[in-house]
């Protein structure tokens, strides 16, 4: 897979997320920002990222996912300092 085609798959589940994937094969990092993650834990975010994928990991055609949830706080410090 692209990584457009990642970020396709993971736009077409209509959570109103904001997506960035990076990577190609079955490896990629995806970054996801929206405000749902206020008062939610790292585990619970990645959980739910992972949750959106979960057929295409169970398949094998996405084998390592690195997911980084965000705030839109959280992104705009981490861009602050050059993350």
């Amino acid at each position: 897979m692209l990584a457009a085609e990642v970020t396709a798959l993971l736009e077409s589940k209509n959570t109103g997320w904001i997506f960035s994937v990076q990577g190609e094969g079955r490896n990629f990092q995806i970054e996801v920002v929206s405000q749902d993650f206020e008062s939610v834990t790292r585990v619970k975010r990645q959980q739910s990222v992972l949750r959106l994928i979960a057929d295409e990991i169970a398949s094998g055609t996405l084998h390592a996912i690195t997911v980084i949830a965000l705030t839109p706080d959280e992104k705009r410090t981490r861009k602050e300092l050059g993350f």
